[in-house]
C-alpha cells in the first residue's frame, strides 16, 4: 500500500540549530504513528513542517502521492492536513460550536447546513456536543484539548496531527482522551501523535518513532523502542550501562 504521508531527507535549521536533521519517515493510510524525544528535539517543528507553517531547507514531502513541500499551509490543510496545538488556541469569545463550524467551513470548505451538520456530529465524537452553547475561553483544560481536536477533525482530515494533547490532564481525564482518540483511529483515521504521556501513546499507537537534535535515532514496534537502550538514555536519562 502506497504512503499517505512520505517524508524524504527534510532539512530544517536555524542558524547552529538543528530541528530537522535528513529526516525521512512514512506513515500508511489509517496508520498510528507516535512520536517521541526530550524537550526541543525538534517534534514541534517537524510538525510545523508537515503542515507547511514553516518552510524547509531542503527534503521531500508527499502527501496523498503529490510533492507538497512548496504548497501554502492552507492548501495542505484543504487537502486534509489538520493538526491541534500543543497550547489550545480557540477562539475564546466564540461558542465550541462556532469554533467547531470555523474548521468544517474554512477547512473541510462546507457551507450552510451540511457545515452545520458536520461541525454538530463532531462535536458529539469528542463528548462536546452538550457545551456546543458554551463560550471557549471559559472552557476547563480537558474540554479546550477536547476542542482542538474538533476544530482538527471539522477540516475532514486524511491526517490527524496531535502536539501533546494529553499534557496537563488528570488521570482520569488522560483516560477519557485516549477513549475518544482510540474511537477516531477505529474508524481509520491516519494519526500522528506528539506526546511526552508515554502510556497514553502507547494505547494508540501501532509504531513510534524517535528524534533529537532533529534526528531520527529510532523506529519501529512500541514494545521494541521502549526496550532500547539508547531510546532510555537519550529520552529516558537511563545509563545504558547500568
Amino acid at each position: 500500500m502506497s504512503a499517505l504521508l512520505s517524508v524524504t531527507d527534510l532539512q530544517k535549521s536555524f542558524g547552529a540549530v538543528v530541528v530537522a536533521d535528513a529526516t525521512s519517515f512514512d506513515v500508511a493510510p489509517g496508520e498510528a504513528v507516535g512520536i517521541l524525544g526530550p524537550n526541543g528535539a525538534g517534534k514541534t517543528s517537524l510538525f510545523n513542517l508537515i503542515t507547511g507553517t514553516l518552510p524547509a531547507d531542503a527534503g521531500r514531502i508527499n502527501f496523498g502521492g503529490k510533492d507538497v513541500t512548496k504548497m501554502s499551509a492552507a492548501t495542505r490543510c484543504k487537502m486534509g492536513i489538520a493538526r491541534s496545538f500543543q497550547v489550545p488556541q480557540p477562539f475564546g469569545g466564540m461558542t465550541v460550536f462556532e469554533n467547531a463550524l470555523v474548521g468544517a467551513t474554512q477547512g473541510a470548505g462546507l457551507s450552510g447546513s451540511d457545515a452545520e451538520a458536520h461541525a454538530l456530529a463532531v462535536l458529539d465524537e469528542t463528548d462536546l456536543l452538550d457545551k456546543a452553547n458554551a463560550r471557549a475561553g471559559a472552557l476547563t483544560l480537558l474540554d479546550r484539548k477536547r476542542l482542538e481536536l474538533t476544530r482538527a477533525l471539522s477540516a475532514k482530515p486524511k491526517l490527524l496531527l496531535l502536539d501533546e494533547i494529553a499534557g496537563g490532564l488528570t488521570e482520569a481525564e488522560c483516560k477519557s482522551l485516549i477513549t475518544t482518540i482510540k474511537n477516531i483511529h477505529a474508524r481509520g483515521t491516519t494519526i500522528i501523535w506528539i506526546e511526552h504521556v508515554v502510556h497514553a501513546l502507547l494505547a494508540v499507537v501501532e509504531r513510534l518513532i524517535v528524534i533529537d537534535f532533529g534526528k531520527k535515532i529510532a523506529e519501529g514496534a512500541p514494545k521494541t523502542i521502549m526496550e532500547s537502550a539508547e531510546v532510555k538514555e537519550i529520552y529516558l536519562g537511563v545509563d545504558p550501562d547500568v
